[in-house]
């Protein structure tokens, strides 16, 4: 999905163009995610809206980051790139809604920059269907009070990580700078159908697999994923959320799901070795399942006045080879877990600080008897400056655990500082 430099020059300027306007817009969109402050902590979109549709309504959107890096980084075989303290590659995206008819809308997102790609190119986009009266003035109405669907070429809803995560230049919703080790996150053509009632959260998604569509490869095969949960508000104090995550996919020959971010990893050319080339993906794990996989998300989420918990206990199991031969042999298991613990405080809590732990461990392609570790400690905070501008600043440290000899990850850890500036509008 690529465009010219002209038309990238293009989207940039427009981009300066409404800034001044869509800082102060407030959103007008039905059943909608803010970008801004008001959609931290918030995972589906609300099912409840206080907006009237008057008229098909474009918003304009958009979101920028810059970090400032200070790592180092080591490893055994001592033949790690040299990493200085300096400022990354800013990334910035460009958002367009558009809200149809009552209670249809659509969303489309362009990265203007990222790490992995020079020029823009589109994320995805997708509609989204919470009201049928475009058929009829209140067709359905008792049905569609609990039901939301959503179709397009849009990042999948597996797990709960990727509502907190780090989108290209929209870092607002992260509490700390990079994603998790095991991010999960894909974008394909798929088909989600969601029940909401009483707190009670049912979800059933249909993809066909594939990251990058062409009808000349069709060697993936569509799969199922689904999430059963429960979200509620149970005091002016007190909110819970649990919910589980399944994602079962066969009988292909390319598994996106850890491997789908195509914009780039946060924490810059960590652990890469001298001359070998950029790893866009640096520092994050991908267990390089090949033919099949099944994964499982477990995330509790508890907010109890400013004190906030996040956890995420995932286990996956794969093939890295398709054939005959291959069997059960090469099936490999890896298992991810972390915790985000957050105090909030101030001004509608517009400061926080804590601190999170985040793990994974399983075994390598060809390597099913010995298992490696990676574990990383993020410790910092951020101030919303405003509800569109966040400035964060962590303290992080990896080490890589049992990494056979000779790898260029054996011993190797990265630590150290890194400031960020998100804005999201």
């Amino acid at each position: 999905m690529r465009t010219s430099a002209k038309f990238k020059m293009f989207l940039m300027a427009s981009l300066v163009m409404v800034m001044s306007t869509a800082m102060a817009q407030r959103d007008q969109l039905q059943y909608f995610r803010s970008n801004g402050y008001d959609g931290v902590n918030v995972f589906e979109t609300p099912k409840t809206t206080d907006v009237e549709f008057d008229g098909v309504h474009l918003q304009v959107g958009g979101a920028f980051a810059l970090q400032y890096q200070a790592l180092s980084h080591e490893n055994a075989a001592d033949n790690l790139v040299n990493l200085g303290k300096n400022f990354n590659l800013a990334t910035a995206n460009l958002d367009l809604d558009a809200q149809l008819a009552p209670g249809v809308r659509m969303n489309l997102r362009t990265f203007l920059s990222s790490r992995h790609h020079e020029e823009s190119w589109v994320k995805g986009g997708y509609l989204q269907i919470d009201r049928l009266d475009f058929i009829k003035d209140g067709f359905a109405s008792g049905l569609m009070d609990k039901l939301t669907v959503k179709v397009g070429h849009m990042e999948i809803n597996y797990g709960d990580t990727h509502f907190r995560r780090t989108d290209n230049g929209h870092a607002l919703y992260n509490p700390f700078v990079g994603n998790y080790l095991m991010d999960s996150y894909s974008t394909e053509v798929a088909g989600e159908v969601y029940f909401r009632s009483n707190g009670i959260l049912a979800m059933i998604g249909l993809s066909n697999g594939r990251l990058n569509q062409t009808p000349t490869n069709t060697s993936t095969e569509p799969y199922f994923y689904g999430k059963l949960g429960y979200d509620k508000q149970l005091s002016d104090d007190l909110r819970f959320r649990l919910t589980g995550s399944i994602l079962s996919v066969k009988n292909t020959n390319t598994i996106y799901l850890y491997d789908g971010d195509r914009a780039g990893a946060r924490y810059y050319h960590v652990m890469e070795v001298d001359g070998a080339g950029d790893n866009f993906r640096s520092g994050r794990i991908d267990p390089g399942y090949g033919t099949e996989m099944t994964s499982i998300m477990i995330n509790p989420f508890v907010k109890y006045q400013g004190l906030e918990f996040f956890g995420v206990f995932e286990s996956s199991s794969g093939l890295n080879e398709a054939g005959p031969d291959a069997g059960l042999t090469d099936r490999r298991n890896w298992t991810q877990l972390g915790a985000e613990v957050l105090y909030r405080f101030g001004e509608s809590e517009k400061v926080y600080v804590g601190g999170r732990y985040n793990s994974a461990s399983g075994q390598l392609p060809g390597e099913q008897d010995d298992k490696v570790s990676v574990n990383r400690i993020n410790i910092g905070g951020g101030w919303f400056m405003t509800r569109n501008v966040l400035a964060k600043l962590e303290y992080i440290s990896q080490t890589y655990n049992d990494y056979p000899a000779g790898s260029d990850l054996e011993d190797g850890k990265f630590n150290g500082v890194v400031i960020e500036a998100a804005i999201a509008f």
